[in-house]
C-alpha cells in the first residue's frame, strides 16, 4: 500500500509516528514516552482525520 504509518524511536528515545506516501514523509508527530501513546495517536488520526476541516491561512 502506498500510505503507511511508521512508529520509530528518535535520538532522544521517544516514540514518534511518521505518515508516508510512496516512501515520502508527509508528516511526523510529537514525541511520546510510550509506544502505546504513539499507537493511540495513529488511531486518533485515522478516526478524526478524514472529517477534519482545512484551514487555509495563505
Amino acid at each position: 500500500m502506498a500510505h503507511t504509518f511508521e512508529i520509530y524511536k528518535d535520538k532522544a528515545g521517544e516514540f514518534r509516528v511518521r505518515f508516508k506516501y510512496n516512501s515520502e514523509v508527509m508528516f511526523s508527530t510529537e514525541g511520546y514516552s510510550s509506544k502505546a501513546s504513539a499507537e493511540n495517536a495513529i488511531e486518533s488520526i485515522k478516526k478524526n482525520g478524514p472529517g477534519a476541516p482545512v484551514d487555509d491561512n495563505s
